[in-house]
């Protein structure tokens, strides 16, 4: 364990496969509690500025999920639910009792899962720019999940980019997108690769069906398609924000900082 400072410490917790999932913690352990979930290729930095302009009071857990940032993992099973098992192992590491657990984009779907394995801990679900995606999230035919993976396989880079471009509203700033890619598309593999496969074939319609956690989406308004609020506006609460592109998070830290301190109890 490494301290950083009286309230802030780097821990890990290790599982099985040779995975170990480093975290960090701050704040007091006596707040309320927010556990913190990074995208695909991203790692739990993108968190620090949040974590700063958050109430003092909270406990913020922000985790590496295997094979991003500092955790390390020699396994051979990348999906939603395994990445789930990683942060389910910090909670218990941790002792916590209840949270909110927020993800982003692929970590929004982590979140659904860990909030479906835990419903006595986890009070709320929240995703950043996550769930949304109509291409990307629900469970696909087979022929377009196959073809959107092989993209990866065939032209990792294009199809890195792309998905960033896919994120980025019109008027993102060039430097801002060409700083994306190049954390993404750095990504560890296998793992980049066979857990995009994961995300493609997570059956998002039947985890939300078993978590009972509320799930809140906070999305990009000029991403926001209707067609996403009419299927699943019944299931999850959708609230369109205008705070940047895909990472938001990462541009408008004080503005996502109020969003998750609102759904914190008290």
């Amino acid at each position: 364990m490494t301290v950083t400072n009286e309230n802030t410490a780097d821990r890990e917790v290790r599982r099985t496969h040779d995975t170990t999932i480093r975290y960090t913690v701050s704040g007091p352990d006596t707040g309320p509690k927010l556990v913190l979930i990074h995208g695909w290729g991203c790692d739990r930095t993108d968190f620090d500025a949040i974590t700063r302009a958050l109430p003092p009071h909270c406990r913020v857990v922000a985790v590496d999920l295997a094979e991003h940032g500092e955790s390390r993992s020699a396994r051979d099973v990348w999906t939603m639910e395994e990445f789930a098992e990683d942060v389910a192992a910090v909670l218990a590491a941790e002792s916590v009792r209840d949270c909110v657990v927020v993800g982003h984009s692929l970590g929004g779907a982590v979140a659904v899962e860990v909030g479906r394995r835990l419903p006595g801990t986890v009070s709320q679900v929240a995703a950043l720019d996550a769930l949304h995606y109509l291409g990307l999230f629900p469970t696909q035919d087979p022929r377009d999940s196959d073809a959107f993976v092989r993209a990866f396989r065939e032209d990792f880079a294009g199809a890195t980019r792309g998905m960033v471009e896919g994120g980025s509203p019109k008027g993102t700033d060039p430097a801002l997108k060409d700083a994306y890619f190049a954390k993404m598309v750095a990504v560890r593999q296998p793992a980049g690769i066979r857990s995009i496969e994961g995300l493609v074939h997570w059956d998002m319609d039947a985890a939300l069906a078993g978590t009972a956690p509320p799930v809140t989406v906070f999305a990009v308004r000029s991403i926001l398609a209707q067609e996403a609020v009419d299927r699943y506006g019944d299931r999850i609460r959708i609230v369109p924000v205008d705070l940047g592109s895909h990472h938001f998070h990462v541009e408008s830290p004080e503005g996502t900082a109020e969003l998750l301190a609102g759904l914190l109890p008290g």
